[in-house]
């Protein structure tokens, strides 16, 4: 990987618990989790349905709180953000990309990759630019007017993904990013998320400070030789890395 070199450590997660519900009817979704996630590198997360990855996602992303524990990212105690703290790093540090692919319907692709821009308040000759650079790195140039509705699953996705690097985040989340997709997209998918870590132009896509980390957390065994390293949670514990 040319250019600036992220070093150090993005994610850090301290012996993270989460219940739900009480007495003998508590689901214990995480039981003492602890992990890195280097800067600048792939990590995916593997485990059956119900094994707490989406849990874990949501607690690393600040959508959600742990019973106990601590969870650091980008140099920020989570515990210690506000409201207001852990909105300003969901906007501005934390990208999302969701299985769902949450666009707006009524929105074209590019104005749904311009939605956190907007947010911000960015410019809006800088935010046209950097949607139109956006589409290009996930192949949509030629669909940037079209809506959600009349992209494909694979297309819809991708659109997702442009958007949530709109903001140039430090950690990007992806959940099940590829579970509506068949196996030759989901795979094309992955590999874009790869491209966006290991990319040779990670300055000219906005990450001045190196490339972005990317926490994927997915059931396909097949992609999982995409990921520089893996993560196994099995019943809310790390089994295996």
């Amino acid at each position: 990987m040319s250019g600036q070199v992220a070093t150090g450590t993005m994610v850090r997660v301290e012996d993270v618990h989460k219940s739900y519900g009480r007495g003998a009817a508590a689901v214990h979704a995480l039981r003492g989790v602890s992990f890195e996630i280097p800067r600048g590198e792939l990590v995916a997360l593997k485990g059956r349905s119900g094994s707490g990855k989406t849990t874990l996602l949501n607690i690393v992303g600040g959508l959600d709180a742990p019973d106990r524990g601590r969870v650091t990212v980008d140099g920020q105690d989570l515990s210690e953000l506000g409201e207001e703290g852990l909105l300003a790093l969901r906007r501005d540090r934390v990208g999302f990309v969701f299985q769902s692919f949450g666009l707006i319907p009524i929105l074209t692709a590019a104005e749904n990759v311009g939605v956190p821009m907007r947010l911000r308040r960015a410019e809006v000759r800088a935010r046209e630019e950097r949607v139109e650079l956006l589409l290009a790195l996930v192949g949509l140039t030629d669909h940037a007017a079209q809506r959600p509705g009349e992209l494909s699953g694979g297309q819809q996705q991708r659109v997702a993904i442009a958007r949530a690097l709109a903001n140039s985040p430090a950690l990007l989340i992806a959940d099940e990013p590829t579970g509506q997709l068949d196996a030759e997209t989901g795979h094309a998918v992955m590999e874009l998320l790869r491209a966006v870590v290991h990319s040779e132009h990670s300055a000219t896509l906005g990450f001045t400070e190196g490339p972005p980390s990317v926490l994927v957390a997915t059931h396909d065994t097949t992609l999982l030789d995409l990921a520089d390293r893996v993560l196994e949670l099995s019943d809310g514990e790390i089994v295996e890395a």
